[in-house]
């Protein structure tokens, strides 16, 4: 039925039922925990958008997420409340280990497209060992020099081999020889050098992200954790502030009144999910199941030594029970998934259902089970590849992930054109 419609007078001269207008529009303007609220009252009034925004303010908001969010459960009404962030100066470890939600959107700082010379990059806490944090710094100030010289040098050659189409401005010519010699000296880059992110996530999501963050092995990603947290419950930036100023600077000093009552709405502090996550922790269930895998992992593949890996391996189906106690296993070490599947369907059934009990045992009531037991697909691929490869795949979060730790163990890529250049040497010696 097209919005508007309303059926017309019968046949028999009578007017027919009337039905109200479908209307449709946009909302603008509500915070973000009373937009959710707003939504949510669908549920449990008959109130029409309009009016329950009109009616709530944000202690209502408040009231009514403790008791409906928090005391039944219902994290959906989390899902109303969508929220931007800006994540600046993190590690591009920190920064991979952030995004990696299914139900994530935003973008990053693209080490394809931007010069990263002048970025920076993160130093751990190396607390009383000054001889680590000095080869640290050697060692990162080395690859960022040689960042800058393959940057150049890849430049240089890219320029040389490809001549400028005539209808191309000189601008655009050396803008895009310069993104594709990005491209190749990416590789040099540590995942310490310090990048960018935006996210847009629900408070569910944001308040997922939180806890696993919180969770994390790396202090600086527990921090990042602390700091999402705080943002959501800090006043955040407000791009109408400046404009909000300008005109109250056209008010007249007879208006005093109506000046500081637009100042106090205009130039409120706005927090955008400070219920939503405020008991937002880390997960014992996922400290507890990882500390308990990898414990598996050193019992059972220790002495094992790691196969070659194929770049793409399409995996067999398996039994559910193989495949769960190999995924589980498989994300805390570095063996290919195929090796870690023989080893674990020539277990016993107690043996591996053992494995698999150790994804459940620690979960909580509330907690979602791990990304592991994402099973039973039907296409599975063990993919081994260089970091920025991965990076560019892992934006395809449509599909499960299961991710191993960054590791040398597999050795490393070397762009062809690189070697064709002519410092096939160099950059051997540097990686």
């Amino acid at each position: 039925m097209p919005t508007g419609y309303k059926p017309s007078a019968d046949n028999g001269g009578h007017a027919a039922e009337s039905t109200p207008a479908t209307d449709v529009y946009a909302v603008h303007g509500a915070d973000p925990e009373v937009q959710a609220y707003g939504m949510a009252k669908y549920s449990r009034s008959a109130l029409s958008m309009r009016e329950s925004l009109a009616e709530i303010n944000d202690q209502k908001a408040e009231k009514f997420l403790n008791t409906f969010y928090f005391q039944y459960g219902h994290r959906s009404i989390a899902d109303l409340a969508h929220i931007a962030f800006a994540i600046e100066r993190l590690s591009i470890l920190a920064a991979t280990i952030a995004v990696d939600e299914p139900r994530w959107d935003g973008q990053e700082r693209s080490t394809r497209y931007q010069d990263f010379q002048k970025s920076g990059y993160y130093v751990p806490d190396f607390g009383d060992d000054p001889d680590a944090r000095r080869l640290y710094r050697e060692t990162l100030n080395h690859l960022f020099a040689e960042y800058r010289f393959f940057s150049e040098e890849m430049f240089g050659y890219l320029r040389d081999r490809t001549p400028k189409p005539d209808e191309m401005k000189q601008e655009a010519y050396e803008r895009t020889l310069r993104a594709r010699a990005f491209d190749l000296s990416r590789y040099l880059l540590p995942l310490a050098t310090n990048t960018s992110l935006g996210q847009i996530v629900s408070a569910r999501t944001l308040e997922t992200q939180v806890s696993r963050l919180l969770s994390d092995t790396h202090a600086e990603i527990r921090q990042l954790g602390e700091l999402l947290k705080r943002a959501a419950q800090d006043p955040a930036y407000n791009v109408t502030d400046a404009k909000a100023k300008e005109l109250l600077e056209l008010v007249s000093d007879d208006a005093s009144d109506i000046s500081e009552r637009l100042s106090a709405f205009l130039l409120r502090d706005v927090r955008v999910a400070p219920t939503l996550v405020k008991y937002a922790e880390p997960s014992s269930y996922e400290i507890e199941t990882r500390r308990e895998l990898i414990a598996a992992v050193a019992d059972i593949l220790e002495d094992v030594p790691v196969d070659d890996a194929p770049t793409v391996d399409l995996l067999d189906a398996d039994p559910l029970d193989v495949e769960l106690a190999a995924t589980l296993l498989y994300q805390y070490s570095h063996h290919p998934y195929r090796q870690i599947r023989n080893i674990v369907s020539g277990m016993s059934t107690q043996q591996r259902h053992e494995i698999v009990d150790l994804g459940f045992r620690h979960r909580g009531r509330h907690d979602e089970v791990s990304r592991a037991f994402c099973s039973g697909q039907q296409f599975r691929f063990d993919i081994l590849m260089d970091i920025g490869g991965f990076r560019d795949m892992h934006r395809h979060r449509r599909c499960v992930q299961i991710m191993q730790d960054y590791t040398t163990a597999h050795g490393y890529e070397m762009p062809e054109e690189v070697a064709d250049a002519g410092v096939a040497q160099r950059y051997e010696a540097v990686m």
